[in-house]
């Protein structure tokens, strides 16, 4: 019995904002993409800013957007294994809801 070939994976596409939008007008009638453009923009600055003043942003059945906090830690330099002290920071992060 002769082996299946492994199937192909599909390459990622790596969606950019242009691309968003031009999938979301043919979701849409009666929306122009500069409107959605506008909608796009409107919704990632409130999103950001609201995290930047340490909210969070939930959308339902979606996902969630807050930061996250790292504490001070001792790391090594990988070329020379050098212990370095690495300062705590913070950054925004997005926990999914979605199951796949």
């Amino acid at each position: 019995m002769a082996k299946k070939a492994p199937a192909k994976k599909k390459e990622k596409e790596i969606v950019s904002q242009v691309k968003l939008v031009d999938k979301i007008s043919k979701e849409t009638e009666g929306i122009t993409k500069k409107d959605i453009t506008a909608v796009v923009n409107a919704l990632m600055s409130v999103v950001v800013d609201s995290v930047r003043q340490g909210d969070e942003v939930r959308l339902v059945g979606f996902g969630t957007f807050k930061t996250a906090h790292r504490n001070a830690r001792t790391g090594r330099n990988p070329q020379t294994g050098e212990p370095i002290k690495i300062k705590a920071s913070d950054s925004f992060a997005f926990r999914s809801n979605i199951r796949f």
